[in-house]
């Protein structure tokens, strides 16, 4: 290789390492404990050794093409690959700064494959900042090697030459390509696990991909009786009136985003949720109520078909062509129940029409077929909530005398990112964070869209005869355990949610069920105060009307593929990483922000069998939303 070679080349590649270098310091000084001098080298050794090899990987194949024709093509293949490192360099960088996770290839599949779907919200955390350096990367990493050869080669007033080599380019190129090789390979072995810094983060952002796309190509199928899984599954349901039957209706209202801690009933200290408080005061009000999978489809199918529902994002896209189990309005539509749905968001999200469709709605209502006129946008994926109260009365006034029905409303206020409309109700400071502030503030508009929604049943004189129930489809974190947003997150800011159920008269005191419950409960709950009985299966879920087995434990997993999950037991919670971050266990009776992790004081025996017992159902799960065709 000639001056200009090593010019062009290193124009390119100092300029690469710094940035991947820097974007890795940046992260490693956000952690919430300080890893020191040494521990920062060893989370950025995976960084440096994948950096000093893919620069001897193109050093070698500069040296193997020289002048010949293979010049073009490797020049056009060093850009093209340098540029999409970079960017991928750049997402995990900005993925991890948003969410507190690293990026994994899957979720760089999931939004190639969804971009309408997910493109808003990617497009959310795109600040003008970013887009600008971004921008300026590109063009440098485009043009900038060239130009700077070219001055180099005018300061010096000719092309430097290489000198003579008695060794082969073929040599050359197979000891350094052997090289970068070796370096790159080192560089997939993570770190080990500690405290605030996983295995996944300690590598390389566009290695942490990579590998993630192999492991997850190489993940075996975990071995499950398939024929018992199918058999339990609830596809054969039907309801079977009593002597205590009712045919009153029910009003789901589906409480987007909303974690327990910041609503009023499950947290004093906070006056966000005044109108919730109240109504809690005359309701069946479950302290301790779970999410199964922190994500909004996930919780439609816990809440609404009584399954657990399922893990991942692939799967969670399928219940827009099957879901293994009866639903709510189905069974209820054969009693003669009159379904509808309405949202304020969106209808593309994640196939939305479609798992209303399979769940029995006989109407749908996205925000496309409402007057927005006059309301504010909430987020990227819809408007406020209130935007539902006129399409719901002109619902209610044509078919609410007709006969019982069910009904559903889907809120999404509270979501990501947070824009809280202020024009009707105000904004108040309840955080000093500003992203805090705006869900706090959202989470309080809620409350008064909910308490709108009970008054135009008592004005359309439908109330008495109505059950109501309110539920968290799941919480949000902002940085309790150093992550953000709900879809990987099993600690009680992700998986604690507000469950409030009223039937006019019958609680007027309050009721509350103190053990641990999840959303599998509110179907059995509502037949049980509908007075049906259920034939040909069952549903796992038990009614919140009668005691709740002593020694039952609740599962739990991530929206992300094999990431991370956890099982409650009495006041023990027990959260299992895939091997990615040590084990955590936490007393919620001494410990309920989840701050002492008692793993290492805990008999590993009992962890294990913990641990095991996680994985099946976790497998039972994922061989339950495999196509039939794939059993």
């Amino acid at each position: 290789m000639g001056g200009h070679d090593w010019v062009y080349v290193f124009a390119l590649l100092i300029p690469f390492v710094a940035y991947d270098l820097v974007l890795k310091a940046i992260r490693v000084a956000s952690l919430r404990n300080d890893p020191g001098l040494l521990g920062t080298l060893k989370l950025m050794r995976s960084d440096l050794l994948f950096d000093s090899g893919y620069a001897l990987l193109w050093v070698g194949l500069f040296a193997l093409a020289g002048r010949t024709r293979l010049r073009p093509f490797a020049v056009g293949l060093f850009h093209a690959a340098t540029i999409l490192v970079a960017l991928v360099v750049t997402g995990a960088h900005r993925f991890y700064e948003v969410t507190g996770t690293p990026l994994s290839f899957d979720a760089i599949l999931y939004l190639l494959s969804s971009p309408k779907e997910v493109g808003a919200v990617a497009v959310s955390e795109f600040t003008p900042v970013l887009l600008a350096v971004v921008s300026v990367a590109l063009l440098y990493a485009a043009f900038g090697p060239w130009l700077v050869a070219r001055l180099f080669d005018r300061w010096r007033g000719r092309t430097v030459a290489g000198r003579g080599a008695r060794t082969p380019p073929w040599l050359r190129f197979a000891c350094s390509s052997l090289a970068g090789c070796a370096l790159i390979s080192l560089s997939v072995v993570p770190a080990q696990p500690s405290a605030g810094a996983s295995k996944s983060f300690s590598r390389e952002a566009f290695v942490q991909a990579a590998v993630t796309g192999v492991e997850e190509a190489r993940d075996p199928a975990r071995r499950v009786d398939v024929t018992k899984v199918r058999e339990s599954l609830p596809l054969g349901t039907r309801l079977s009136p009593t002597a205590q039957t009712e045919r009153r209706n029910v009003v789901i209202v589906h409480l987007e985003s909303v974690r327990a801690r910041s609503a009023t009933p499950y947290n004093q200290d906070v006056g966000i949720t005044p109108f919730l408080a109240e109504f809690a005061e005359e309701s069946l009000m479950a302290e301790r109520a779970y999410a199964v999978v922190p994500h909004t489809t996930n919780a439609l199918v816990a809440t609404l078909c009584g399954i657990n529902p399922p893990i991942g994002r692939w799967q969670t896209y399928s219940v827009g062509g099957r879901i293994p189990a009866r639903c709510l309005p189905e069974l209820l539509g054969e009693r003669g129940y009159d379904s509808v749905y309405f949202t304020s968001s969106v209808r593309t999200f994640e196939r939305r029409p479609e798992v209303v469709e399979n769940m029995g709605y006989e109407e749908f209502y996205p925000v496309e077929t409402m007057n927005t006129k006059g309301f504010e946008k909430a987020n990227y994926f819809g408007y406020e909530d209130e935007v539902m109260l006129e399409p719901s009365r002109e619902w209610l006034e044509e078919n609410g005398d007709d006969g019982p029905f069910l009904a559903t409303y889907e809120t999404i206020t509270p979501h990501h990112d947070y824009r809280a409309p202020d024009e009707r109700h105000g904004r108040k400071e309840f955080a000093e964070d500003d992203a805090l502030n705006r869900y706090l503030n959202s989470v309080r508009y809620v409350d008064f869209f909910v308490k709108n929604l009970i008054e135009q049943y008592k004005e359309l004189g439908l109330y008495e005869e109505t059950i109501f129930v309110l539920y968290g489809d799941h919480g949000e974190a902002f940085g309790e355990h150093g992550l953000y947003h709900h879809d990987n997150v099993l600690y009680e800011e992700g998986l604690r949610v507000p469950l409030l159920i009223h039937d006019p008269g019958r609680w007027e005191d309050g009721e509350r069920v103190e053990a641990p419950m999840n959303q599998l409960d509110v179907l059995p709950t509502v037949l049980d105060l509908l007075g049906y009985g259920v034939k040909g299966g069952s549903y796992p879920g038990n009614s919140l009307l009668g005691p709740l087995p002593e020694d039952r434990t609740l599962m739990a997993g991530c929206w992300y593929e094999h990431e991370c999950l956890a099982s409650i037991e009495g006041e023990e919670k027990y959260i299992y990483h895939y091997g990615d971050e040590p084990e955590e266990l936490f007393d919620l009776s001494e410990d309920p922000l989840e701050k002492n992790n008692l793993a290492s004081e805990h008999q590993m025996g009992s962890l294990g069998e913990r641990r095991r017992e996680l994985l099946a159902w976790a497998a039972r799960v994922e061989a339950a939303y495999e196509a039939p065709e794939e059993r």
